[in-house]
């Protein structure tokens, strides 16, 4: 097991280092720059930007630079407003976590619940009404189900407040984020439940005269999470870190609305930042559920 953790702990580092180039190097690749405008500024002051921020060096040198005040975690300061990158994403991440947190919860609890339903009562109208919303979320786009939201209970009925630091309300936020993984992880669910309802050890069970609902939650159920595990963990780093245009369609603030304001403003460090956070969270999510594997079914070796 040790063994095998720090493998993985090996290769997720270098997982980040090469996003962390292919990012570096691919967005100056694109034409244009930080402090282009509409009111196009002076070359002088251009170029004493660009030499305040080290722009006017090669491009392996600014990496090579880049990456030193990396190691002493430093994701140095915004080319837009001078501000602190870190205190940026301290700001604007607990809104994504709370928001990401409860939609994922919402995701695989009634994902898994609506999955072994429409597994267990195969061919029966709760599966067919759960196989068409399941259905119809996993078509439907977020930024769409989002802008219907918000038009719908917060323009038209009211019902719900528009979102503002002082008065949050994260109720259609995290509807708009956990449907389609909610809809994923049941299809998954219901697949996955009724291969294992087919195994021999279920018959067997079922034969020992070992009651239905221990069959159902103690043998079946268990050994059909391992693929919702596998999409969860994923899923859990990119909802948490904050879905790009659900933040930017309700302005809830969070990273991943920052994420595409630097973006749109070829803020160069506030990309690499938030590509680097992402990344590591992605890493050590798949890296978690790999472990839990193991206390799921503990006939999985990872030697």
């Amino acid at each position: 097991m040790t063994k095998y953790i720090v493998k993985r702990l090996l290769l997720a580092v270098l997982t980040v280092f090469i996003i962390c180039a292919i990012t570096f190097f691919l967005m100056h690749a694109i034409p244009g720059g930080p402090f282009n405008r509409e009111k196009a500024l002076d070359p002088a002051t251009i170029a004493a930007l660009n030499a305040r921020y080290n722009l006017d060096k090669p491009l392996v040198t600014q990496f090579g630079i880049y990456l030193k005040e990396l190691l002493k975690g430093d994701f140095g300061v915004s080319l837009k407003n001078g501000r602190e990158i870190s205190s940026i994403i301290a700001e604007s991440f607990p809104i994504s976590c709370k928001v990401g947190l409860r939609a994922i919860a919402i995701a695989l609890v009634c994902g898994t619940i609506f999955g072994s339903v429409a597994a267990l009562m195969r061919n029966k109208w709760p599966d067919r009404v759960i196989v068409f919303l399941s259905t119809l979320f996993t078509a439907v786009p977020s930024f769409v189900l989002a802008t219907l939201l918000l038009l719908v209970f917060c323009i038209k009925l009211g019902w719900v407040p528009v979102w503002s630091p002082n008065n949050p309300s994260y109720v259609l936020p995290v509807i708009a984020l956990s449907a389609y993984p909610m809809a994923y992880i049941t299809r998954l669910s219901k697949t996955s439940m009724l291969d294992a309802l087919s195994q021999d050890y279920i018959r067997t069970a079922k034969a020992k005269g070992v009651h239905k609902w221990t069959v159902i939650f103690k043998h079946a159920l268990r050994n059909s999470l391992i693929p919702v595990i596998t999409y969860a963990g994923p899923q859990i780093a990119y909802i948490i870190t904050g879905s790009m245009i659900v933040e930017t369609i309700f302005t809830i603030g969070g990273i991943g609305s920052k994420f595409v304001s630097a973006i749109t403003n070829r803020d160069y460090t506030m990309i690499m930042a938030t590509t680097i956070f992402l990344a590591t969270l992605m890493v050590a999510a798949t890296l978690i559920c790999d472990l839990l594997y193991k206390l799921v079914d503990p006939r999985i070796n990872y030697d």
